[in-house]
C-alpha cells in the first residue's frame, strides 16, 4: 500500500486499483480507517476523534491531489506524495 503522506504519526496511503468510491486509508497507532475523498465519511474502520479531526483537516486541504492520486492508482501509475499537515 503506497504511502502518500505522513503527519503527527498518521500514515495516509492508497491501494492500487482499489474499489470505488474514491477513498484513502489512514493508520494511527493500532487504529485504521478508510475515508471517502469527497466528504470524509468513514467507509470502514475507526480512528480516535483527534486523529479523525486531523485527517479530515488534511483531506479538505488536499482533496484535488487525493483525487489525482486516486486516478493514478486506478491506472497503476506511481502516486505523488502529498504535503503533510503542519
Amino acid at each position: 500500500m503506497p504511502e502518500v503522506s505522513r503527519f503527527f504519526g498518521i500514515i495516509i496511503a492508497m491501494y492500487y486499483n482499489d474499489h470505488s468510491p474514491p477513498h484513502f486509508h489512514a493508520k494511527y497507532g493500532g487504529e485504521q480507517a478508510s475515508l471517502r475523498i469527497d466528504n470524509g465519511a468513514i467507509l470502514e474502520g475507526n480512528l480516535s476523534a483527534r486523529a479523525l479531526r486531523l485527517v479530515d483537516e488534511w483531506r479538505v486541504l488536499h482533496q484535488a491531489e487525493l483525487l489525482e492520486d486516486w486516478t493514478r492508482a486506478r491506472a497503476r501509475q506511481p502516486l505523488n506524495k502529498i504535503e503533510p499537515l503542519e
